[in-house]
């Protein structure tokens, strides 16, 4: 898949799991960070990934969010942890 179309696609995956998410949960979950600032944080680190050729072997949007939710080390050199609350 061109790399384009996975951006699209992961920036609206993105988007939908961040209206999901109610800040009650979040705020539990993950200190004081709301759910916009932390998905916006891990789109753009999932975006620079994309555009640096990590994930060329994916078919899908949803293949790229789903790697990146079971192991962010693995897949986003930028993190560091900090999000995790």
């Amino acid at each position: 898949m061109d790399r384009e179309t996975l951006m699209r696609e992961v920036k609206g995956i993105y988007a939908g799991i961040s209206q999901q998410e109610t800040q009650q949960h979040f705020s539990q979950t993950n200190g004081n960070i709301n759910p916009e600032k932390y998905y916006e944080e891990i789109l753009n680190m999932v975006l620079d990934e994309i555009s640096a050729g990590t994930f060329d072997r994916f078919q899908s949007g949803r293949a790229v969010v789903d790697a990146v939710s079971k192991n962010k080390r693995k897949w986003l050199s930028q993190w560091d942890g900090s999000l995790e609350g």
